[in-house]
């Protein structure tokens, strides 16, 4: 089974740009998109064969995630059951026969880290719904979870220690995460490779020069360890400030 997981940074655009080659090309069994940046009735898709779920943001213009998928799952739930989190669009979780699926596209601390305690609270409660999901079944979690968990991670490790993504407490946080029995698939098949990114900026040719950070993963139950595949990054993908994220399970 192939999953990718894709920050398309506005779904209009990016289809402007060759989502729709990208997806027919590769033809993954589950495809999730996060910052769709959409309103419900703003966009229609033609995707034969695929399911769709889409979750909205509140505000115009703003985050929302979807996910469109070849297996009908046997549930699906839009955010965490927490109203203060649920009004920005940012979970989708679908229930397959041995698995959840859950598409995640976590807030940013921002400039200044004007969101960081937020964050904080954020990571907390959305952890917790992972491991009460698991009570029930294994979790294969993806999205854009904005931090780069180690310096292997991004290019400029010493200049971005205070800025948004690369804090000592969200990186704190996603460690709380793998201890908690959760494997990020990338690490677990290339532990020691560097240069892989998934977010570029922008700004002073980033991406040409592969600065860029990587905080777009898969992580699934350590209990399904060994039904995973590999861990695709596909960098080559245009689009997007991100690049696409693929994962092959069993």
């Amino acid at each position: 089974m192939k999953l990718i997981s894709w920050n398309v940074n506005g779904i209009r655009a990016c289809i402007k740009k060759g989502f729709l080659d990208f997806f027919d090309r590769e033809k993954a069994d589950i495809f999730c998109l996060q910052e769709t940046k959409l309103s419900e009735g703003q966009l229609t898709l033609e995707l034969e064969g695929y399911h769709q779920y889409w979750n909205y943001a509140e505000k115009k213009g703003y985050s929302g995630t979807a996910v469109f998928t070849k297996v009908k799952p046997e549930f699906v739930s839009y955010g965490i059951g927490i109203e203060e989190h649920d009004k920005e669009g940012r979970v989708i979780t679908l229930g397959f026969k041995d698995f959840f699926l859950v598409n995640v596209y976590t807030p940013n601390s921002q400039t200044e880290l004007a969101r960081l305690d937020y964050r904080m609270i954020w990571e907390d409660e959305f952890r917790s719904y992972l491991k009460n999901l698991e009570k029930d079944m294994p979790v294969v979690v993806c999205g854009d979870l904005n931090v780069a968990h180690k310096e292997i991670d991004l290019k400029n490790p010493s200049s971005n220690k205070k800025n948004a993504g690369f804090t000592i407490e969200e990186r704190e946080k996603f460690s709380l995460l793998l201890e908690s029995g959760f494997i990020d698939t990338f690490r677990y098949f290339y532990p020691d490779v560097s240069g892989a990114y998934t977010w570029w900026s922008y700004m002073f040719n980033a991406r040409a020069n592969n600065a860029g950070w990587r905080i777009d993963y898969f992580c699934v139950s350590d209990v399904l360890k060994n039904r995973i595949q590999d861990s695709v990054i596909y960098a080559e993908v245009e689009g997007s400030d991100h690049c696409p994220v693929g994962l092959i399970i069993d």
